[in-house]
């Protein structure tokens, strides 16, 4: 699929019917700080989950924290239930080189040992550094390693994508 045909909210039905398939019983959905936080936040209303969705972010994690540090404003983790024994289901919205993940992984094991970790995002834009693999990717697409894509939400939550 081009970049110009990425519709943000067509898209967003698919992560919906990927994460039902995903979702297990007593499961919980974390959203990746920032757009997988708001993905979440509204698949666990139109899933009908009780409570809300967690919030995890990468910061703490990454391998470039020394060189990039804290940010103004940084996202801090939120996990408002137990992450011992349970199935995890990340969410996210653009899954590119992995490094975001394998820091959010290392991030959530910090609050104890899950059940399973299973991984969807919105895109899959490829270009790979770890050997991380999305259960669900509702499109792949591929991107130059210059331009970056990322999720937009606007006042009355739709979503929408901004390519740079």
């Amino acid at each position: 699929m081009s970049i110009a045909g990425l519709e943000a909210e067509s898209l967003y039905a698919g992560l919906l019917a990927g994460v039902r398939g995903l979702l297990k019983p007593g499961g919980a959905l974390v959203g990746i700080w920032s757009g997988g936080a708001w993905l979440a936040e509204r698949l666990q209303r139109d899933l009908g989950l009780p409570g809300e969705a967690g919030v995890i972010s990468s910061t703490l994690h990454r391998d470039d924290f020394s060189r990039r540090g804290l940010s103004a404003g940084a996202e801090v983790t939120k996990l408002p239930f137990e992450i011992e024994g349970r199935h995890i289901v990340l969410v996210d919205d653009v899954l590119y080189t992995g490094r975001t993940i394998r820091a959010v992984v290392n991030e959530l094991y910090d609050f104890g040992r899950p059940a399973s970790v299973r991984l969807a995002v919105l895109v899959d834009r490829g270009g790979r550094e770890l050997p991380i693999e999305a259960a669900c990717a509702v499109v792949k697409v591929e991107l130059p390693a210059s331009q970056r894509l990322s999720l937009a939400r606007d006042s009355a939550g739709r979503f929408s994508f901004e390519i740079r």
